[in-house]
């Protein structure tokens, strides 16, 4: 309870309550203002909160808006997640309508054995040809080097509800070793409209290693990040990638493991994101 708000607390694309990603979730915010929904998701400090501002259960339809610590997010991958399982505990599994502001989001959840499941299926993407200068800045504020991306993998913005940038680590070193400039980046990000700079490393076609800067969130790093998954995927289709499915690993470095399953399933390039969700104990 954050001052009479009820937050539930879940942790994303994990089945374990030590990994994944941290999400808050209220479940009944119709009538909070804007500043209480920033105030609550502040104080519980997790980069994303989603409240569910108007819900009609029988349709298993809602409104859900989310809240980083310090700004609005269109679209959280993560949270919608954690949110789809919360619901499918309550009201059954089964499909369920996300209205966000990025658009409408189906989401699918069921159970593998005992465990719940969500996926998602994301706005359409599209991803492009990061401008030179713009790769320049990041790459300064990251306090990387262009000979240390890997040339097979251009530089791109995607977007899969929210804009990000796209770098690929030539080895998983690189990846592994993040200390950026944060205010630096922040500002960068800020004014070339990116949520996150998916930092991603690849162990084969199947298989990808990411990190996501988040500061214009106020925070330093996302654990897993839905929404730059489901952007990466229209990244690898625009590269035209013959893989239809992979899984990307994320948090490792963090110490909260988190795997997300990705797939582009639509024509119109469409991502699917799924993973698992649990319950964390209160804080």
């Amino acid at each position: 309870m954050t001052n009479n708000v009820e937050v539930l607390r879940y942790t994303a694309f994990t089945h374990d309550p030590a990994g994944g990603n941290p999400a808050g979730i209220v479940l009944d915010a119709a009538g909070l203002p804007d500043a209480r929904m920033r105030a609550v998701a502040a104080e519980v400090g997790y980069s994303e909160t989603a409240f569910l501002t108007e819900r009609d259960d029988e349709a298993r339809a809602f409104r859900v808006r989310y809240f980083a610590p310090s700004a609005e997010v269109d679209f959280c991958g993560h949270a919608t997640i954690a949110t789809a399982v919360a619901l499918a505990e309550r009201l059954g599994t089964g499909p369920l309508t996300f209205r966000t502001n990025a658009g409408e989001i189906a989401v699918e959840t069921g159970v593998d054995g005992e465990t719940l499941l969500a996926t998602l299926t994301s706005v359409p993407t599209r991803s492009a040809s990061a401008p030179e200068d713009a790769l320049d800045e990041a790459l300064a504020a990251l306090r990387w080097s262009r000979d240390e991306l890997d040339r097979a993998f251009p530089p791109h913005v995607a977007f899969g509800g929210v804009h990000h940038l796209v770098l690929a680590a030539a080895s998983r070193a690189r990846l592994a070793d993040l200390h950026y400039d944060f205010e630096a980046l922040r500002e960068v990000m800020t004014r070339r409209g990116w949520t996150t700079v998916n930092l991603f490393w690849r162990e084969n076609d199947r298989r990808y290693h990411a990190r996501n800067p988040f500061p214009v969130g106020g925070v330093v790093e996302d654990p897993a990040t839905g929404a730059a998954a489901a952007a990466f995927g229209g990244y690898l289709r625009a590269l035209g990638t013959e893989v239809k499915e992979f899984t990307v690993i994320q948090g490792v470095d963090m110490g909260r493991p988190s795997e997300l399953k990705v797939s582009i399933a639509e024509a119109d390039g469409r991502s699917r994101v799924g993973g698992g969700a649990v319950a964390m104990e209160a804080a």
